[in-house]
């Protein structure tokens, strides 16, 4: 399987699990260098990316869910995003490149209408491709989610959604709708 065609499977396969509707958010981290089989951070190959953000985007889009894109360590892991996923969010300046942000998000940053640079967000699900971390930018809660694909390219490949905290105790009823 091509590696635009993995990126599909894996988003569309999490947005259908996580549950994702219009106007919610999916991040995704991804090392190109990780998909190509070198060491993260060694080999970011824009061509790479590219196949990795249309297959993304393709299956996001079926569901109106927003991507934002993890940039590098070298950007603080920073987030390119739609300006209409983060109205309020406060922006700050930078534009991702290869070697500082990363092939994915410089690719993301050129291929949005109308991207934004974010230090944080809460997103609803995300995929990490290649060991990238992104927990710092999920909701508190997160679920670990087995796809049936466990890696894009040579990357190994880790999914999660999240939820709404349980809150109360014994007594408490909860919405079965928010697990």
């Amino acid at each position: 399987m091509k590696i635009r065609e993995q990126a599909y499977q894996a988003a569309k396969e999490l947005c259908e699990i996580a549950g994702l509707t219009s106007g919610q958010i999916m991040i995704i981290g991804c090392s190109t260098s990780e998909v190509t089989g070198a060491k993260i951070g060694t080999n970011s190959d824009p061509g790479t990316a590219v196949e990795l953000y249309e297959g993304i985007e393709a299956a996001l889009k079926e569901r109106g869910v927003y991507m934002a894109a993890q940039c590098c360590e070298h950007l603080n892991r920073a987030i390119v995003a739609e300006r209409a996923a983060v109205p309020f969010a406060e922006e700050v300046n930078a534009v991702p490149q290869k070697k500082a942000g990363g092939s994915f998000a410089t690719v993301a940053y050129s291929r949005m209408k109308d991207p934004v640079l974010l230090e944080k967000i809460r997103a609803d699900a995300g995929l990490d491709i290649g060991h990238t971390l992104i927990g710092m930018h999920l909701k508190e809660v997160a679920v670990p989610v087995r796809l049936t694909i466990s890696q894009i390219g040579e990357a190994p490949l880790v999914a999660a959604r999240t939820r709404a905290k349980f809150i109360g105790g014994e007594r408490a009823v909860y919405n079965e709708s928010l697990k």
